[in-house]
């Protein structure tokens, strides 16, 4: 169930909340800025909190991370080098305890409007951009801390979840029991398929976010899109990345995937068929690593915790099972 006393209970610790707020400070007097009013925690989840920043050159967001986590700062940074015109530079990090400040960029493409089918192509557009900069960089972004699940660890990471979920107690949410463990099993030799073919694939291993969806898109007011949320980051295969957008579309919205999908294929110059083929075989793999990483996520919650977000885990290892 995590460690001893639970990330969110640490957060706001006064302990705690005095070591960032000193941190916050140091880092503006660096910059040669200060806070001009109060600081507030509007969020805090089992893996980060956020604190607001007001300062005499606009508002900052400070983020703290869980262990499983704490490789953000560094990553955005790593990324912010490689893609300068796609990923913001953070304004300061403290890549060992997980701590990263960044600038307020305004609203997110999920509070200014419904997305439209062109706001979703220029999103996976960006995040192609980005992958195509990432993909000759494995060593520097796995040095820099972000999680390695592209697809020859698929299988390993598979077994792993399936025993771990499999010794839970019967009313741990994360459960898996004994009829489920065979039907996981039985999907086993499709995983294996699916890590072969795309070992093969025509686009590569590389960053992928993770969680692309209008909540972790700020909408500029250029009307370009730039993602961030970065904690969910694997190195991964590369349409893996558009999971969540697909899943948001097909569930939430009222607007075609196929433009999107032409958008993205577009953007590495390859003919949306293939990359369609790519993401049905995709699902397989990014269904394993994303309950691999739901579970790190959860290392530091609560009990309570693990009830009310727990039942993530399980929903997506068994998404193998839909293929």
């Amino acid at each position: 169930m995590g460690m001893a006393r639970p990330f969110s209970e640490r957060v706001v610790g006064d302990d705690w909340r005095r070591d960032a707020e000193s941190w916050i400070r140091e880092q503006l007097e660096r910059h040669g800025d200060a806070v001009t009013g109060p600081i507030d925690q509007p969020r805090v989840r089992p893996w980060s909190t956020q604190l607001t920043v007001p300062t005499g050159s606009g508002r900052l967001w400070f983020k703290a991370n869980a262990t499983a986590l704490a490789f953000e700062p560094a990553l955005q940074l790593e990324l912010a080098r490689l893609a300068p015109d796609s990923v913001d530079a953070p304004y300061a990090i403290d890549a060992g305890r997980g701590w990263m400040l960044t600038r307020d960029r305004g609203v997110t493409l999920r509070e200014t409007r419904e997305p439209t089918v062109e706001d979703w192509q220029r999103v996976v557009v960006e995040v192609a951009r980005i992958q195509q900069a990432a993909a000759p960089h494995r060593e520097r972004l796995l040095a820099a801390g972000l999680p390695d699940y592209s697809p020859a660890t698929v299988l390993d990471r598979f077994d792993r979840v399936v025993e771990i979920f499999s010794q839970h107690p019967a009313d741990h949410p994360a459960h898996v029991d004994a009829d489920l463990r065979l039907r996981l099993l039985g999907a086993r030799p499709a995983i294996a398929d699916a890590v072969e073919t795309l070992s093969h694939s025509a686009l590569p291993a590389t960053w992928q976010h993770g969680d692309v969806h209008p909540n972790n898109v700020f909408a500029l007011d250029d009307g370009s899109m730039r993602v961030f949320d970065f904690g969910d980051g694997q190195w991964a295969h590369a349409v893996e990345a558009l999971c969540v957008p697909y899943g948001w579309i097909t569930s939430l919205a009222s607007i075609p995937w196929e433009p999107v999908l032409e958008a993205y294929a577009g953007t590495w110059h390859l003919d949306p068929r293939d990359v369609d083929d790519m993401f049905t075989t995709v699902e397989l793999t990014q269904a394993v690593n994303r309950a691999a990483s739901w579970s790190a996520f959860l290392d530091e919650a609560s009990a309570a915790e693990w009830q009310d977000w727990g039942e993530g885990p399980i929903r997506h290892l068994s998404r193998v099972l839909d293929s």
